[in-house]
Parts: C-alpha cells; structure tokens; sequence
C-alpha cells in the first residue's frame, strides 16, 4: 500500500488534535482545584508531554508496537529509539508514514498518564508524580496498547475491540488513579470542609478544547480520511452532546440545580463512553451510549462517598465508570453495517466484558504496587505544611495568581 496524501494529512491533524487535549486537559482540571494549586495541577498535565515523549521514542513506542512475544503479552526492542523508522510505511503497512503512526499513538501515551493527575490533585508530590508517570508509561501503559492494538492477546484471543481507547486509556487511567487514591489517603479537610473549584470558566475552556480534540481523537483511530472517521467524527459529537444534556437532567431530576460544571462533566462522561465504540455504532448507538454515560456517570459520583474514597476531581466516575460502560456497550450496539470487526451480540459483549476485567486488574495491581514502592522509596505525598499553604508555592515556588498589595 502507498502512502496517502489524503491520509497523512488528515492523521497529521488529528495528532495535532490529541496533543492539545493534554493543554485542554490541564486547563479542565486547574480550574476545579482552588487557587493555591492551580499551576501544580497544570504542571502534572504539562510534564507528561515532555516525560512520555522521550520514553514513547526511546522504548515505550517498541513495546507496544514491535513484534509480539510472549504469547501476545508485550511486544520487543526493535523500534528502539525508533530505529529504522524512515519516511514510508514499511514497517506497519497502513495509508500514512510510520513515524506517523507512531506519532498519533504517542499522543494517546501522553494523555492517558494526565488523565490521573485529576484524581491526585493537590496533595501528590511532583517528584513522585514524574517518577509514576515515566514508569507507568513503560510497563503499564504500552503493553496495554500492545495488547489491544498492537497485535497482542486482547486483540487476537479474547477478540475484544476498542476503537479509540476505553480499554488502553480510560480504563487503564481510571483503574491506575483508583490505586493512587488508596495509596495517598484524602486531602486535609476532606469530608469535613467544602472544597470549591477556583475558576469554573478555565474548567468550561478546557472542556471546550477537550471536545474539539476528541475528533482527533476518535475519528484519527480510522487511521484514514475515509467513511469510517465521518461516522466516528458523527458518533463522537453525538454521544457527547447527548451525556451533556443527559447529566443536567439527571442534577435536576434528583433535586439539584443544571450546572455548568455538570454539563462539562457530562459532555466529557459521553466522549469517555464512545470512544472505544465510536466506530463501530450507528447514529441510535451513540445516542444510548450518551445517555447511559450522562445518567450512570452522574450517579457514580456518589461512589467515593459511599467508598470513602478522595477522587479529587472524578477521574473515577468520569473515566473509569465511563470507560467500563463503553465497552461493554460496545458488545451490544455494535454494528456489523458500520464496522464488520465487531457484530455484536453475546459472543462481543462476552468478549468486551472480559477485556474489562483484564485492563482494570492489570493497571490497578501494577499502579498500585509502583505507588507503593515509590512511597517507601521517596514518598509521594506533599508535607502537611505544603498542602495547607499550596503545592504552587510548596512545589514550584510559584503562584498562578498575582493578589494586590
């Protein structure tokens, strides 16, 4: 197959459109911690731009997409330091140069560490976040992208699919969040004392940007300018108009007022929901998907406080709960008209809900054991003393916001 100009130039957007998210990202979250951690939220984002990148190119990269050893459990050394990755499409074969197929991918790597950061917001050490991230990225995050889309087991055996990343990303992060939570215990005042998002406007920009890039997102997994990324382009925007809406009726249904953080949160709850499924439904599939990720997102937030648990932001009912439901979604809408690699039916569904099980035992055992040696190592949480005064100050000598003398 040559490469494509039509192709190329589409996936070199959508790369563009994934890489923003991680700024759109940063800004979704600073706005809902308070003031005195606002540069420390974005700077968890920010750094995995620069840590992820370096491993994706050096090692990641070759683990998740290079061979297939182990019976389909991880992949090999031999795109280390992207060797002998030129400009045609040798080695992969698609309609787009291998460097960019690896650059989109790289893209997805960088974001799915920062999905975390939301649930450890101010109260993990920078230090220990960095170390979390580059670790994770190379024996959490890449043999899951092997797995499920570089020819791996969950592909080839269970025949699980995942379009864009229910499984490799939001599932992966909301399972690895869960263990940090466990590990590093509530914020001060937890439970005890409101804690109110500083600027809800930054929290709606970065919403904005997020549901822009998802079109890269989504509709960049076709890995072409074809059919197939206008019903995923289509299915995207559906689904997360749907779960907005969805979410503010659900708030006012059960008492409480339509927000604009809830229709946020509900627009994001929606793309989480399509994504491993946005090109495999029809244009009803995404509306049910939107609505089951509006409404059950929304009723998950009540998990942390029956579990007791401080997800600082809700990265657990958002995109865990939301990733679980796509999935599984996915087995029973799926349509055979859009995408024959998935039928739907029990043998899909079946086979999505064992891949579930399988991301989150993975990402949960592992992030939780490289919590807990990284707390023994060098700790990961902030003093007492820099958590009360803020992490911008604590951490990086810095403050978001200039007060008047």
């Amino acid at each position: 197959m040559e490469v494509n100009g039509a192709d190329t130039s589409w996936i070199l957007i959508s790369s563009a459109l994934v890489l923003f998210m991680t700024p759109g990202l940063a800004l979704f979250y600073g706005g809902m911690v308070r003031a005195k951690n606002m540069l420390a939220m974005l700077m968890m984002n920010y750094v995995a731009m620069g840590v992820v990148t370096i491993l994706w190119v050096v090692v990641a990269a070759s683990l998740a997409f290079s061979g297939n050893e182990v019976s389909g459990l991880v992949g090999n050394l031999g795109l280390v330091g992207f060797r002998g990755v030129g400009l045609g499409n040798e080695i992969f074969g698609y309609s787009i140069p291998d460097s960019l197929f690896l650059g989109f991918q790289m893209m997805f790597a960088i974001i799915t560490p920062a999905l975390i950061a939301g649930a450890v917001a101010e109260r993990m050490k920078f230090s220990a976040w960095v170390a979390f991230v580059a670790i994770w990225s190379v024996i959490v995050y890449a043999p899951m992208a092997h797995w499920v889309w570089g020819g791996g087991f969950i592909a080839t055996q269970v025949k699980a699919v995942d379009f864009a990343g229910g499984l490799v990303v939001h599932i992966n992060a909301g399972a690895a969040a869960l263990a940090l939570v466990f590990v590093l215990g509530p914020r001060i005042g937890w439970g005890n004392s409101v804690i109110r998002p500083h600027n809800l406007p930054l929290t709606i920009l970065g919403a904005g940007i997020l549901w822009f890039g998802w079109f890269g997102f989504n509709a960049g997994s076709a890995l072409g300018a074809n059919g197939l990324a206008a019903q995923a382009f289509m299915t995207t925007h559906i689904a997360a108009a749907v779960a907005a809406t969805a979410w503010i009726v659900a708030e006012s249904v059960s008492g409480g007022k339509p927000t604009t953080l809830g229709f946020v949160s509900g627009a994001v709850a929606g793309l989480v929901a399509i994504t491993p499924a946005a090109g495999f439904v029809n244009f009803m599939g995404a509306i049910i998907i939107g609505i089951a990720a509006g409404v059950i997102c929304f009723m998950a937030l009540r998990l942390k406080t029956m579990f007791k648990f401080d997800d600082s932001l809700d990265v657990i009912a958002v995109h865990l709960v939301g990733g679980i439901l796509g999935a599984l979604l996915l087995g029973v809408l799926a349509d055979p008209a859009v995408n024959e690699l998935a039928t739907g039916g029990m043998s899909q569904l079946t086979a999505q809900a064992i891949s579930v099980v399988i991301a989150f035992a993975y990402s949960f055992v592992l992030s939780y054991v490289i919590a807990k040696v990284l707390d023994m190592l060098i700790g990961i949480r902030a003093s007492e003393t820099g958590e009360r005064e803020g992490l911008d100050i604590a951490l990086h000598e810095e403050q978001a916001y200039q007060m008047a003398e």
